[in-house]
């Protein structure tokens, strides 16, 4: 199949970019940094993008392309690192800036009188706001590029006169860029990429690779009761005998509200013939007691999964030959540096994806992650294309560690049950009042302090509840939603009455980036 390959520098938004031609019906593969484009792997490409990275252009150890990516003689676009380290290879300069861009910025073209520029702007007004995440900034343009888009203090549209080599300071795919897709599926028309590719053919090929991975051997599956889980279930008992598909769900004692309950309702929906519901919650908690770090609250949590999983599954009488399924996205992977390439930063360990007992299985072969090139929204998509209804499908996110990693600090009992209470009686709310449609992903989190207030006539101490609520497309990136200010007040007042180890409540007003929208 004809493909535009993105190489990966370690980048956040890597496999977005891909996500971003998907959406255009362009079909794109990541591929590692380095990859020696020999014959039988550019054979298809028509098109190159090298992507964002953490690293400076001069740092040691910062990633390059393999010469022969440059060789192919096909078009080719930076993307913020991409076109840093591109600009830095064929002689300009690119420096630590005094005035670094992050957020969103204003992009105004220059003038300019290349043909091949023109189709790369087809449709673009004058001047739009991008998303900036850099602090290096180029500072001498290599010779034979030409500056055609500038932000406020650097170079942001960067072009070659002689080829179409193109160079975006922002972030084009992330969805708080203005014409960002427009930018994306211009480059890929000028590669002349065909418009093929949607979510239908993804889960054809998927389906073939699952049965190719597991070949006659039995799958073992953890819901959480989440979409991702979810679909994956489905994916798998679409795809395999039934009698080979095993489900089992563990309440770790940090789902919310009745999540038990709901989830062996899921799961009977599924059609699933064989399902286990497992009660290890106390295991669980007695795992993390004492536990205040967030990263290592993740590894035991993901290693405790593990265990108990091995566990059941010897009690269930498997013989240790099946293979554990996960519903793993690709902002899994990336957010725990497990990328394509080798050059990402960890933000946060996923329990799914990089415990020790995860770890291990992974290198073994022994983990099918069917949906692991894939973002929430597409998740979704493939859910409703399986039949799944509209009240699981568009479920907000729900971390595998629960309520575990939403209370700052040590997790208690008695903590569990004051965020539980809390987390319920917001989201009820957000779904009385119709606001949960609009909304990305909202809860509640339980602060590691307490605060003066009056309750009565008396002076007391209470827990400190921040609310979260932000909307996004994929989970990338992503604002604060803005709260009818009578709602907002609204629902504190009925938190702070409802619940009377709560003292106070406060609402996180930060975007993603610089923040992530988990607080641990």
């Amino acid at each position: 199949m004809e493909k535009i390959v993105i190489l990966d520098f370690g980048g956040q938004t890597t496999q977005l970019i891909g996500r971003r031609l998907r959406e255009g019906g362009y079909y794109a593969e990541i591929l590692p940094h380095d990859t020696l484009f020999d014959g039988s792997i550019s054979r298809d490409v028509r098109g190159l993008i090298l992507s964002g990275s953490p690293y400076s252009v001069y740092e040691e150890g910062a990633p390059r392309p393999h010469a022969s990516a440059l060789e192919m003689g096909v078009p080719v676009l930076g993307i913020c690192y991409g076109i840093q380290v591109l600009n830095y290879l064929q002689g300009g300069r690119v420096e630590a800036s005094s005035f670094r861009e992050y957020g969103r910025m204003e992009v105004q073209l220059q003038e300019y009188d290349l043909a091949h520029v023109q189709k790369l702007l087809n449709g673009l007004p004058k001047n739009w706001m991008s998303w900036m995440s850099h602090g290096d900034s180029i500072v001498q343009v290599a010779p034979g590029w030409r500056v055609v888009g500038r932000s406020l203090e650097h170079p942001a549209i960067l072009a070659r006169e002689d080829r179409p080599w193109y160079g975006f300071q922002f972030h084009p795919e992330v969805s708080h860029s203005e014409h960002g897709n427009r930018l994306l599926w211009n480059f890929a028309e000028i590669c002349g990429m065909p418009r093929e590719w949607n979510v239908e053919t993804f889960q054809r090929l998927e389906q073939d690779r699952v049965l190719e991975k597991v070949g006659d051997r039995r799958v073992l599956i953890l819901i959480s009761g989440g979409v991702d889980s979810s679909v994956a279930a489905a994916l798998l008992l679409k795809t395999l005998p039934p009698d080979r598909v095993y489900l089992m769900y563990i309440d770790t004692g940090f789902m919310r509200l009745g999540e038990t309950e709901e989830v062996a309702r899921q799961l009977k929906r599924l059609g699933a013939r064989n399902i286990t519901v497992v009660d290890a919650r106390r295991r669980f908690l007695q795992a993390i007691q004492g536990v205040s770090d967030p990263e290592e609250k993740r590894r035991r949590i993901g290693d405790t999964f593990i265990r108990v999983q091995e566990e059941e599954t010897r009690r269930l009488g498997l013989d240790g030959s099946e293979l554990l399924v996960q519903g793993t996205l690709y902002t899994d992977l990336i957010e725990s540096g497990r990328g394509v390439g080798k050059k990402a930063h960890t933000i946060k360990t996923h329990h799914n994806v990089s415990s020790p007992l995860v770890l291990e299985k992974r290198e073994k072969g022994l983990i099918v992650e069917p949906l692991a090139l894939l973002y929430k929204d597409e998740v979704r998509q493939m859910g409703r294309n399986l039949g799944l209804p509209d009240d699981l499908v568009d479920r907000h996110p729900f971390p595998g560690p629960g309520l575990a990693v939403r209370i700052l600090g040590e997790v208690t009992e008695q903590k569990l049950d004051i965020l539980r209470r809390a987390d319920a009686l917001f989201i009820g709310e957000l779904r009385r009042r119709r606001l949960y449609a609009q909304i990305w992903q909202a809860f509640a989190v339980l602060l590691p302090v307490q605060s003066v207030g009056v309750t009565g006539d008396s002076r007391q101490y209470k827990y400190v509840l921040a609310l979260r609520a932000v909307t996004s497309q994929d989970g990338m990136s992503a604002d604060v939603y803005p709260f009818p200010i009578a709602d907002l007040l609204e629902i504190s007042t009925l938190l702070v009455n409802s619940i009377p180890e709560i003292g106070r409540v406060v609402y996180d007003v930060s975007s993603k980036p610089p923040a992530t929208i988990e607080w641990e």
